[in-house]
């Protein structure tokens, strides 16, 4: 299956309808919570079933869902900041202790705006790890070492990120990898709207179809957290969206019929791939105020991360 999202929870609701499966598939399981009106769903796979199925590998995805990013009221920013933070924090102690060193790496393009998140949060990021060892005493002892990388992308560098990153994990011996970059969404509400936290690592450029070395324990030796926000989604799943939505205006008007029917229960968004390919129309989308919404994510997210660690 084609699921080219970087999201967990949106393989799970494919897979589920694809399979015309209504309770839970085996080897994943999952649930709910609402904080006012913040949605969080945790994903766990649990065995090689579900690793098949959702073609990710075994561990912890939670999506953290707000409605609005932008010019949204301090105290609901705050929120939001708290519930990443305190999701952040409980993956992390999951896997080291309160004081362990962590190296935050910050994936993407730092000159492409919807690829730019991973940079730009590291540039907020509170470092500890020099003042620890070259000003101790200007520091509380329980304080964490915190690093910070962000080792750009293979057409400006002719490096892999893996290959910077493995080096520097070989020298100075983080505990874990804290990794943030920008993902890829099936849906279009959830640009710039969603956070997928999970302790399995990353593939970067995965979900857009341009998979680079993955980061994980198993490459990289070390627990590697992913902290991703979906900043495009492709033109064929935005045309299977609108086809959707034109379906069910023509319902509302009592247009419809078994054809349409057929097509609203459908996934159509391979048939809608297959269209536009020869015709170089699938393009991968941003919304056109993408750069005041990275500003606004970045914040909260570099938030979330100094609160968190």
């Amino acid at each position: 299956m084609d699921f080219r999202t970087d999201m967990a929870v949106e393989r799970r609701d494919l897979y589920r309808k694809a399979n015309n499966i209504e309770n839970e598939i085996d080897g994943i399981e999952s649930n709910e919570e609402e904080i006012e009106d913040i949605r969080i769903t945790r994903v766990q796979i649990t065995n090689a079933q579900g690793e098949k199925a959702l073609q990710k590998p075994m561990g912890n995805y939670i999506t953290i869902d707000v409605k609005k990013i932008n010019n949204i009221a301090p105290e609901k920013e705050d929120k939001i900041v708290e519930v990443i933070s305190q999701e952040l924090s409980k993956i992390v102690d999951k896997h080291i202790q309160k004081q362990e060193e962590i190296m935050i790496v910050g994936l993407g393009n730092l000159y492409s705006t919807p690829d730019s998140l991973g940079s730009r949060v590291v540039n907020e990021v509170e470092i500890t790890r020099h003042i620890k060892i070259y000003l101790p005493q200007y520091i509380d002892a329980n304080t964490r070492a915190i690093s910070a990388i962000s080792p750009g992308v293979l057409g400006t560098t002719g490096i892999e990120s893996a290959e910077i990153i493995r080096g520097i994990v070989d020298k100075i011996q983080p505990k874990m990898i804290l990794a943030i970059d920008s993902l890829c969404s099936k849906n279009v509400s959830r640009i710039n709207k969603s956070i997928q936290i999970s302790d399995t690592g990353i593939v970067p450029g995965g979900g857009v179809g341009n998979s680079r070395d993955e980061l994980s324990e198993k490459t990289l030796g070390i627990p590697v957290i992913a902290l991703g926000v979906p900043t495009v989604v492709e033109m064929a799943s935005i045309t299977n969206d609108c086809l959707d939505l034109f379906i069910e205006d023509l319902q509302k008007k009592a247009e419809s019929n078994d054809v349409l029917n057929k097509l609203k229960d459908e996934d159509n968004y391979q048939k809608i791939k297959e269209a536009l390919i020869p015709k170089d129309y699938n393009f991968i989308v941003t919304p056109k105020e993408i750069d005041e919404l990275i500003d606004s994510m970045k914040d909260i997210l570099s938030r979330g991360i100094n609160e968190a660690l």
